[in-house]
């Protein structure tokens, strides 16, 4: 209903433009048609007569009178309500809702969507964990938003690109390599040879295990052995990066 309670109240403007109650070289404002804070206002208000008011040289809620005055009549609108300073509110009628219904069932699945983007690429980046620990309820709550982004992207004609980044050097990989080759070493948290900033989730004495047995990880085509060396750093981060990535990868699937 949005775009067609602009257009009505874009003739109202041009009404209010051609009887002299606006100067005729005014410029119809960036007004807004949105949803009342409370449903006693209405169904949707907008702030055009207070936005009017200094090309008027009228206080607003004169204009708003005016405008509602001048707005065509329409079978959508139930009753046009002036509130605050100048506010106007919109109750809808009955036959509106039914109309909308009518082309929910029509439309189906293409309800509501548009072809606005015209097929142009957009990237949308979310998630995006460090691989120095299995997701959790956050991530999924982050998972979820980017999705549906992506998804209201596409309903309007967006070529929507999802993307996860893993950031898997810096400071916190070498954490977690050095997390992992405690554990493997047969430390754990609370000893003193365990390092001060090194990750203290059993998830880590899993990656340990797995990496002292030798198990193979097949992340995204590509084959990492555990090399069974505990001394061995580079092959620990190594191993651990691809067995958390997997870990993740699996997550995100299900």
């Amino acid at each position: 209903m949005k775009p067609q309670l602009r257009a009505l109240i874009g003739q109202g403007i041009e009404a209010l433009r051609a009887n002299g109650t606006l100067p005729a070289d005014t410029l119809p404002p960036d007004f807004v048609v949105e949803r009342p804070k409370t449903r006693e206002h209405g169904d949707f208000a907008t702030n055009a007569a207070m936005l009017l008011a200094k090309a008027a040289r009228s206080n607003p809620r004169a204009v708003a009178q005016a405008l509602v005055a001048a707005l065509p009549a329409s079978d959508d609108i139930a009753n046009v309500e002036i509130a605050g300073p100048g506010f106007i509110n919109f109750k809808l009628a009955p036959v509106a809702y039914q109309r909308e219904v009518v082309s929910v069932l029509k439309e189906a699945e293409d309800y509501g969507r548009n072809l606005s983007g015209n097929g142009r690429s957009v990237g949308v980046e979310y998630v995006s964990a460090n691989p120095t620990g299995p997701l959790h309820v956050g991530h999924g709550r982050a998972g979820a938003i980017g999705d549906c982004i992506a998804r209201v992207l596409e309903a309007n004609g967006w070529n929507a690109k999802r993307e996860f980044y893993y950031n898997d050097a810096g400071v916190q990989i070498e954490n977690l390599a050095k997390s992992v080759q405690a554990r493997a070493r047969g430390f754990k948290p609370g000893d003193e040879q365990w390092p001060t900033e090194a990750y203290n989730g059993e998830y880590i004495g899993d990656v340990a295990k797995a990496y002292l047995l030798g198990q193979t990880v097949d992340l995204e085509g590509s084959q990492i052995v555990g090399a069974k060396d505990a001394e061995n750093l580079e092959e620990i981060r190594r191993f651990a990066v691809a067995y958390l990535r997997n870990e993740q990868n699996l997550d995100l699937a299900a």
